[in-house]
């Protein structure tokens, strides 16, 4: 495996003993940990596109780990959390889940329990890589599209015949097919039904 592809789990604790222990940990099963006292120091970094999560201390100095994922959202930044606590409390931990977080462990807790959500974190980062890639190409196929043809692929999605699309544009049936079959080869779709998928994968607004 490329050291690119390595997934990354980064840690904010202000304990240093913890911190290293959490990193020591993380890298013994093969992989990349970056450590931070403080999440305005992770916010200083520059992050990859590789999968990865965040393991954070509910109790920071300069802002709490509740705070923090809340302006991580406020940012747009979107990774999967892990909290980790010595002083957790069930409503805690509740408004933590309720936000996203992937799990909320209290200390000490058991290496294994920590490994075990550190992989779940990362499999819901690589699956939302996947989908913006995904989301990405779609758009980029999309905006190779001209103006009619984007109007022809709203109709055929909607579910109109080529007979009532030529209709409603005020065109030949045959230069319906014509745009059609473009709309089709550009955006890579074997059938309506993979049209209709990508109009919804790219949120297209309704016909009206």
């Amino acid at each position: 495996m490329k050291s690119a592809a390595v997934p990354t789990v980064f840690i904010i604790d202000d304990d240093r003993g913890m911190r290293q222990a959490i990193h020591d940990l993380v890298e013994s099963v093969g992989l990349h940990a970056e450590s931070f006292a403080t999440g305005e120091a992770f916010l200083g970094t520059r992050h990859t596109g590789r999968p990865s999560c965040l393991v954070l201390d509910v109790r920071l100095p300069q802002m709490s780990g509740l705070d923090f994922q809340r302006r991580l959202a406020e940012t747009g930044m979107q990774i999967p959390i892990i909290f980790v606590t010595a002083h957790g409390d069930i409503p805690m931990s509740v408004r933590a889940l309720k936000s996203g977080a992937v799990e909320f462990l209290t200390k000490p807790f058991r290496d294994q329990d920590l490994l075990d959500a550190i992989q779940q974190a990362l499999e819901r980062d690589r699956i939302a890589q996947e989908q913006q890639g995904e989301i990405h190409d779609l758009l980029e196929r999309y905006h190779a599209l001209t103006a009619r043809e984007r109007e022809v692929m709203t109709l055929v999605v909607s579910g109109m015949l080529n007979k009532q699309i030529a209709s409603e544009i005020g065109a030949s049936e045959a230069t319906v097919k014509v745009h059609r079959g473009h709309v089709m080869q550009k955006m890579q779709a074997g059938s309506v039904v993979d049209l209709v998928r990508m109009a919804d994968k790219l949120k297209l607004p309704p016909r009206k």
